[in-house]
């Protein structure tokens, strides 16, 4: 039996491990068709997902030099492709450079086209890489059928026509839209906008001048050279030979097209018809030049001088000004000289006014970029958190002040502290001469008097004389700006009283018995006017209370009268400012409802 009972353990066990072994073979192999399921998964999603590539940002450097880069075959076309066509010499002497050239400035233009393919674009704020969209994009754009009719082969037609045609190249021109969103986006780039538009108007000017000249050339050889004074003159003339070489007759052109098109009109007269419709056209073109030349010229300089017209005309009224309120002529020529400081080193310009286009962000970063480490060398902000910092930075308002101005004298009230940017300042007695101290740039002053620390022996009020030494620029940081900014930062307000009681207890000017701290005025009218605000509050409730209760009373009134109406009783008219208390109604109400006795008897007397 014994042997038995172990036998059938022993095969009981053996059946329990196997089972076990088959489960954990089971899970194994579910385990792996989950990860090789998953595996698939993934292959599948990585295979369905759009591809993405590099892609060109058509806001960054590479788009930009790459237009320059394409800029260059678009000009070469513009400007070759129709003197080579007039002039056969050009075409004939140089045939090995223009090959080389018109191909290579194919390849260019077909490079363009698969960099076209590669340009992102914004979507919902996002850069597209997917390389079906971008293509397809591409693809559908009116500009793919432009730069496809660019690129047709019409260089077969040289082995029908000869190489005396190179105006079958004219396709090529289409490109020229690179080379204006190029000239447009230098406009946006560059420090110098208006150089770059009058260099741009006197570049496509000369493009003009210089088509109109081979078109004179060519009318001129289809009516014949010498034929009469208008056209070009006889190319075997032995009295000029210089007209029969190839730079005389570009000359000569572009000369007569100069004077026609700026309608100096020094040409001799036409004599066919063809000559008159021609020389008309070419006035025609030159009118809208001269009229295009003067409207873009005086467009420009009105806009590089309107900064200095509006500067003047400040200056013109604070002129206006002091010469109507009799200012003496020792001030009238610090504020003018204040004026021209102000304008000579480039600060007559408004920050808040010029950075007002800009989002808070962007106004927040170059104020970061800008004045940040001026106000962390101020001590009290030196270890404050960069909220606060940034909420201060675009606080900070710039001021310039002449030589011998006051920044603040002894005993005034303290509304704003200063930094110094550039310039001296100088610490000075009473009498405005001797100097104790010379401040420099990066030296600040004014920070405790704005924080309102209680205690203070001077209060709110500076303690020296401070003289500007020459012209100094400085920042201004208010009062009032600071407590805004505190306001969402209170645990910084704590530390930076902290900070200044400190800074004052170490200089010896706090007070430290509390018995001698007097409550500041301003503190005391704050809380007066909240004392009365919330009487004020508190009489509007209690009014409300009692206008509630006089009308319940009233209702309550009526409906008595109407139950006394009911049982009879004879009603007598009641005075309507007469109040009766609310117990008295309701004893009154059970005594003639429910026909209970009530003790009181004078209940009636009183009611009625």
């Amino acid at each position: 039996e014994k042997e038995t009972k172990e036998k059938e353990e022993k095969e009981a066990k053996e059946k329990e491990e196997k089972e076990k072994e088959a489960k954990e073979k089971e899970a194994k192999e579910k385990e792996a068709k989950e990860k090789e399921a998953k595996e698939k998964e993934a292959k599948e999603k990585e295979k369905n997902k759009p591809k993405e590539l590099f892609v060109i940002n058509p806001a960054g450097n590479l788009y930009y030099n790459w237009l320059f880069f394409i800029t260059m075959p678009v000009m070469y076309n513009w400007t070759m492709i129709i003197a080579r066509a007039c002039f056969e010499e050009l075409q004939h002497n140089y045939i090995i450079y223009w090959v080389f050239l018109d191909y290579t400035s194919d390849i260019i233009y077909l490079a363009d086209m698969f960099f076209r393919t590669r340009t992102g674009y914004l979507e919902q704020g996002l850069m597209v890489k997917d390389e079906k969209l971008l293509r397809d994009r591409y693809i559908s754009s009116f500009q793919f059928r432009l730069d496809v009719v660019s690129m047709l082969p019409t260089d077969f037609l040289y082995f029908f026509l000869g190489i005396d045609y190179p105006e079958i190249r004219i396709n090529k021109l289409l490109r020229i839209g690179r080379m204006m969103e190029f000239f447009t986006r230098t406009e946006t780039k560059t420090n110098y906008p208006n150089i770059f538009r009058i260099g741009n108007l006197i570049m496509y000017i000369l493009i003009i001048i210089h088509w109109n000249a081979c078109f004179y050339f060519s009318f001129s050889k289809s009516i014949g050279f010498g034929a009469d004074d208008w056209v070009y003159p006889a190319l075997d003339d032995p009295d000029e030979p210089d007209f029969g070489l190839p730079m005389r007759k570009y000359a000569f052109s572009l000369y007569w097209s100069t004077l026609t098109l700026t309608t100096i009109g020094e040409t001799p007269p036409p004599a066919l018809d063809s000559e008159f419709f021609f020389h008309v056209a070419d006035f025609l073109v030159g009118v809208l030049i001269f009229a295009t030349i003067v409207g873009n010229i005086a467009t420009m300089i009105s806009n590089m001088n309107a900064a200095q017209a509006q500067f003047q005309a400040r200056i013109d009224n604070i002129k206006q000004y002091m010469q109507v309120r009799k200012v003496s002529k020792d001030l009238e020529l610090r504020v003018i000289k204040w004026f021209d400081y102000l304008w000579n080193n480039g600060k007559a310009q408004d920050e808040r006014e010029v950075l007002r286009y800009l989002p808070d962000k962007l106004k927040a970063e170059i104020a970061i970029q800008v004045h940040m480490d001026t106000l962390k060398k101020v001590r009290i902000f030196a270890d404050c958190e960069a909220g606060l910092l940034i909420e201060l930075v675009l606080k900070l308002r710039p001021q310039v002040f002449s030589p011998g101005d006051y920044i603040c004298k002894k005993g005034d009230i303290g509304r704003e502290m200063y930094i110094i940017k550039d310039g001296k300042l100088a610490v000075v007695a009473d009498d405005g001469v001797t100097q104790f101290v010379v401040l420099g740039s990066g030296s600040y002053f004014g920070e405790i008097s704005i924080l309102n620390i209680k205690g203070s022996k001077a209060g709110n009020r500076r303690t020296a004389n401070i003289r500007s030494i020459g012209y100094s620029d400085l920042f201004c940081l208010s009062k009032d700006d600071l407590m805004e900014s505190l306001t969402e930062y209170p645990d910084a307000k704590s530390m930076l009283e902290e900070k200044g009681r400190q800074i004052l207890l170490k200089d010896g000017l706090i007070e430290l018995d509390p018995a001698n701290i007097k409550p500041e005025a301003k503190e005391l009218e704050v809380k007066v006017n909240i004392l009365y605000n919330t009487i004020e509050l508190m009489q509007f409730k209690l009014k409300k209370i009692l206008g509630n209760y006089k009308n319940t009373d009233k209702a309550l009134r009526h409906r008595i009268a109407d139950l006394e109406r009911l049982t009879g009783e004879e009603v007598e008219e009641e005075d309507e400012e007469e109040e009766v208390s609310p117990l008295c109604i309701y004893m009154y109400i059970v005594k003639y409802k429910y026909g209970t006795n009530v003790a009181n008897d004078n209940i009636d007397i009183q009611f009625k």
